[in-house]
C-alpha cells in the first residue's frame, strides 16, 4: 500500500512488511503507467457522464441491527434489547434512540434491512465480502471496490484516486486478509494509506517520506510537509539519483509537492466548530478528512471506524471483556456514529456534493437476535442492516425487511456481491467488465446474475 507517515515498518493485512514510502511499482496508483482514461471511456468500461465518487464507512466489529436501524419493539425483551425506536423525518423509518441527529436526516439516507451472507461468522470473511463482493478462496485475493475504481477511472486531480483512513484493518481474530488492497490487480492499484490518527491533538499534514534508496536526499523525517518537500525536491533535482530513475518517478515526486494535495490533508485548517460537529475522535475526524479529499478530487475514500476488535470499545458487543456490552452503544458508539455520519451528510448536502458522492455505511455482519448471558450479542451473518446515501440514491426509504426477530431476511434478501455491484453502478463502472486474474484467468467484475440494488435509485 502507498503510505504516509511510515517512520517504522508496518505489517499490512497481506502480512508483508514494508518500509518504503513510495515503491517504484506503485506509480500507477498516481496515474502514471495506467491505461488512458479516454480510451477506457471509448471502450465503455466507465460511463463518462457519471462523475460520482464514494465514501465507504466501514463499521468494523458489526453493529447490532436490533439496537440500531432495524428495531423490533414488539419482540420479547431478550430480543428487542434496551433501546427504544424514535421517529425520523422520513415517515416510514424508525431508528434507535441512540441516533437523535441521524433521525433528522433520514430523508437523505436509505436502509437495506436484509443483507446477509453464508460464509463463516468471523470478522475477516465479512470484511472480504463487503469490500470486494467475494470470499477469498483458492489463494485468490480479490480487489477492494475502491481499487477497481482506481484501475478503471484513475486520478482526476493531484489527489490519489483511493485513500484509506486512518490505517488498514488489524487483527480481528481470523488471521486472514481483510480485502482492503488491490489483491490480484497488483499493488499498483493499492489505496493510499494515511497511517495516522486525524484526531490526535498534534495532527498535521504528515511528512512525505522519500524511498530509502534515495540516499542523497538525507531528509529529516520530522520536518513539516512544506519544508521537507521544498528541500527534497531541490536536492532530488540536483542529485545523480534523478538521472538513475525514470521520468515517472520524477513526475510522482513532483505530484506529491502539489499545493492541492497538501491542502487536502490539512485538516487543522477546518474551523473548530466544524471539527467539533463531526466529533473529536478518530472516526469523526476521518469522516471530515474524507469530505475534504472528495471535495478536492479523490474518487474513493475508505474510513475504518475501528482497526481491531480487541481491547477497545467497538461494535463487537459480545458483552464480556475484552469486548463490549450493548450498554456501551448508548454512551460511546451511538454518539460517535450519530455525530460523524450526520455531519458528513449535512456537509456534503450543504456543499452541493451529496448528489455525486455515494456514502456507504456497513459492518461485516449482524448480531444474534437473542442477547447472550454476558449482556451482549454474538456474530450473526444471517441478517443485518446497512445504509446508503447520495450518489443518486433516493433517501427516506427502506429496501428489504427482516423477520419478526431480526434474524433472517423476510423480503428482498441482499448479498455482499449486490452491495459491491451497487457501488460500481453508482460510479458508472460497467458490470460486464472482465478482469485478468492470476495466471491470466478471466474473472468477471461481478458474477453472472448479480445486479445492483436498483430499488435504491428508482
Amino acid at each position: 500500500m502507498f503510505k504516509l507517515d511510515a517512520d517504522k515498518a508496518v505489517r499490512f493485512c497481506d502480512g508483508v512488511r514494508r518500509r518504503d514510502f513510495l515503491h517504484a511499482g506503485s506509480l500507477a496508483l498516481l496515474g502514471f503507467g495506467m491505461p488512458d482514461f479516454a480510451s477506457l471511456k471509448a471502450l465503455g468500461a466507465v460511463n463518462p457522464d457519471k462523475d460520482v465518487n464514494c465514501i465507504m464507512l466501514f463499521l468494523l466489529g458489526a453493529p447490532s441491527q436490533l439496537d440500531t436501524w432495524d428495531m423490533k419493539p414488539e419482540a420479547p425483551a431478550e430480543i428487542r434489547g434496551p433501546f427504544k425506536p424514535i421517529r425520523t423525518n422520513a415517515a416510514d423509518i424508525r431508528i434507535s434512540e441512540i441516533f437523535p441527529r441521524m433521525a433528522k436526516h433520514a430523508d437523505k439516507f436509505s436502509l437495506v434491512r436484509s443483507v446477509y451472507h453464508t460464509a463463516p461468522a468471523v470478522h475477516d470473511t465479512g470484511h472480504q465480502l463487503m469490500q470486494t463482493g467475494r470470499l477469498f478462496q483458492g489463494g485468490v485475493q480479490y480487489p477492494h471496490a475502491g481499487c477497481v475504481v482506481t484501475k478503471f477511472k484513475g486520478p482526476k486531480s493531484d489527489i490519489p484516486p483511493h485513500v484509506l483512513i486512518p490505517r488498514p484493518m488489524g487483527p480481528t481474530g481470523g488471521n486472514m486478509p481483510h480485502g482492503q488492497d488491490a489483491g490480484f490487480l497488483g499493488k499498483n492499484f493499492d489505496p493510499f494509506v494515511l497511517n495516522a490518527d486525524p484526531s490526535d491533538a498534534d495532527f498535521k499534514v504528515p511528512d512525505l517520506l522519500p524511498p530509502d534508496y534515495i540516499a542523497s536526499l538525507r531528509v529529516d523525517r520530522r520536518r513539516s510537509w512544506r519544508s521537507m518537500i521544498d528541500n527534497a525536491v531541490k536536492a532530488f533535482e540536483n542529485s545523480q539519483d534523478a538521472k538513475l530513475l525514470d521520468s515517472n518517478f520524477q513526475q510522482a515526486y513532483t505530484l506529491m509537492s502539489s499545493p492541492q494535495a497538501r491542502e487536502a490533508f490539512d485538516l487543522p485548517s477546518e474551523p473548530d466548530a466544524v471539527r467539533d460537529s463531526y466529533g473529536r475522535n478518530r472516526f469523526g475526524q476521518g469522516c471530515l478528512l474524507a469530505r475534504r479529499l472528495i471535495e478536492r478530487g479523490c474518487r474513493f475514500v475508505t474510513v475504518n471506524m475501528f482497526e481491531t476488535v480487541f481491547n477497545e470499545i467497538t461494535w463487537d458487543i459480545h458483552g464480556s471483556k475484552p469486548f463490549t456490552s450493548i450498554g456501551a452503544m448508548k454512551d460511546y458508539l451511538g454518539p460517535m456514529m450519530d455525530h460523524a455520519y450526520s455531519s458528513l451528510l449535512e456537509d456534503l448536502s450543504d456543499r452541493g456534493m451529496l448528489e455525486n458522492t455515494l456514502v456507504v455505511a456497513t459492518g461485516e455482519f449482524g448480531r444474534t437476535p437473542k442477547i447472550n448471558p454476558a449482556g451482549g450479542r454474538d456474530h450473526w451473518p444471517q441478517c443485518w442492516t446497512m445504509l446508503f446515501a447520495g450518489g443518486g440514491v433516493k433517501g427516506g426509504r427502506v429496501v428489504g425487511a427482516s423477520d419478526d426477530i431480526g434474524g433472517y431476511p423476510k423480503d428482498r434478501p441482499t448479498t455482499p456481491a449486490e452491495v459491491v455491484a451497487t457501488i460500481f453502478h453508482a460510479l458508472g463502472i460497467d458490470l460486464n467488465i472482465v478482469l485478468e486474474g492470476p495466471s491470466g484467468r478471466a474473472i468477471p467484475l461481478v458474477d453472472r446474475g448479480v445486479e445492483p440494488i436498483y430499488e435504491l435509485f428508482s
